[in-house]
């Protein structure tokens, strides 16, 4: 099967408190986006990845991959209002009526060559794969400030990127109109009624969201 991936990156950079949209933020002098599409590239040269960012930052992005001298094969394709927008964006440049399709997160840049290749390897058995970690903490649930309760922490899985599926699945899925429940693609796909494979993750394959995982990924990424 024809394999994709889309990497979405149309991320702020108000909780790293810096100016730069996240994306673009350095690490070892290279912008976390390139780190990103590098690590697809790695699992196949014959992957057909696709790169969302808001159309006002192709300038902004053009002028870094000149600077860094970034030659990888990828297409670009502008976002949309939200993250499900910019999905379908994507989706809607596959010209291929099927395949599978894994949605990575653009600032999830500690992606493995393993993981990715599970990835499509169990959507191209189930037509779904979410990867996920287990939760290390104690979790509560809370209903009000001064009510909550402890909740059994091996019910719940932390849900990460990539997240892959059949593209006609995928292209049934987001033809819904978009609804403020869909967090990811996953639920998008579970609104359409599809069950949802969860795969393994890492716990290193960390969303850069703050300085915190910045400093992270640095550490991760530069062993």
């Amino acid at each position: 099967m024809q394999e994709y991936a889309i990497i979405v990156a149309g991320g702020s950079g108000s909780r790293m408190q810096s100016d730069v949209p996240k994306q673009f933020l350095l690490i070892k002098h290279q912008p976390i986006l390139m780190y990103t599409i590098q690590a697809f590239r790695a699992y196949s040269e014959n992957l057909n990845i696709i790169v969302v960012l808001p159309e006002d930052q192709f300038e902004y992005w053009y002028q870094l991959c000149y600077e860094h001298s970034f030659t990888e094969k990828y297409s670009l394709i502008p976002g949309g209002q939200t993250r499900f927008h910019s999905v379908k964006n994507g989706l809607e440049s596959i010209d291929s009526p099927s395949g599978l399709v894994a949605v990575h997160d653009g600032v999830r840049p500690v992606i493995s060559k393993k993981i990715i290749a599970d990835s499509f390897e169990k959507a191209a058995r189930y037509g779904t794969a979410v990867v996920s970690v287990p939760l290390k903490d104690s979790i509560r649930s809370v209903s009000t400030e001064t009510s909550n309760k402890a909740e059994d922490r091996t019910k719940f899985r932390l849900v990460q990127t990539p997240q892959t599926f059949r593209l006609d699945w995928m292209r049934a899925a987001f033809s819904q109109p978009y609804q403020e429940v869909f967090t990811d693609c996953a639920s998008v796909l579970e609104s359409a009624g599809h069950s949802i494979q969860m795969i393994d993750g890492a716990y290193e394959n960390i969303k850069i969201t703050t300085p915190e995982d910045l400093r992270w990924a640095e550490i991760y990424l530069n062993p």
